[in-house]
């Protein structure tokens, strides 16, 4: 048996879950996500228990694997209905920024023009945090804190990492987007290691 797979998803209280075939659709609080799943996997609800099961019938290799990963998603699907995901990013940077202008998220990034990223569907931005300082190295940095939240953790990891790719973190000012509590490998820059 999987480790995973074996162990029953708890429902959280608020939370309704219905099964139909291999079609999962839950229910809560924060909003509502359907998933299917493959058909090879038995999935029942046990509303005594306030718990969800997932069953396979075989021992192939392939099986085993969808076995733990569903039961996963399932999970993910509960607490996204009832509590939500959020990722933190910092811009961070002299003159970094960035605004919300309706369903699109503005941010001045070093580039000559501003980056315009449409935000989609399900996914909410909190308006940006300007002002916090940043400490980096034997200086302080400003700051700006995007929060993204959503129902679907795999829409909120997404666009987080869509919205880092536009300016990773650089080795040497460490000036770009990061997650929150990154750590960045720093690199010593040309003038620091002539005086070595």
């Amino acid at each position: 048996m999987s480790r995973i797979g074996s162990q029953p998803v708890p429902v959280p209280p608020g939370v309704e879950v219905t099964v139909n075939g291999s079609r999962v659709q839950a229910s809560g609080p924060l909003g509502h996500l359907e998933q299917a799943f493959d058909p090879r996997l038995r999935i029942a609800v046990d509303d005594e228990r306030k718990v969800v099961r997932v069953e396979r019938d075989d021992e192939e290799r392939q099986t085993k694997a969808l076995h733990g990963l569903t039961r996963n998603l399932i999970g993910n699907m509960l607490v996204g209905v009832s509590q939500g995901f959020t990722k933190t990013l910092q811009v961070v940077g002299v003159g970094y920024g960035g605004k919300l202008d309706g369903q699109a998220l503005v941010l001045q990034i070093g580039y000559s023009h501003p980056v315009r990223v449409a935000v989609p569907e399900g996914i909410t931005v909190a308006p940006p945090e300007t002002g916090s300082m940043l400490i980096i190295g034997v200086g302080s940095v400003p700051c700006v804190t995007l929060r993204i939240s959503g129902t679907d953790k795999q829409k909120v990891g997404h666009f987080a990492a869509s919205i880092r790719r536009l300016k990773p973190p650089e080795p040497y000012k460490a000036k770009g987007i990061r997650y929150e509590g990154e750590e960045i490998r720093r690199k010593a820059g040309k003038a620091f290691a002539a005086q070595e």
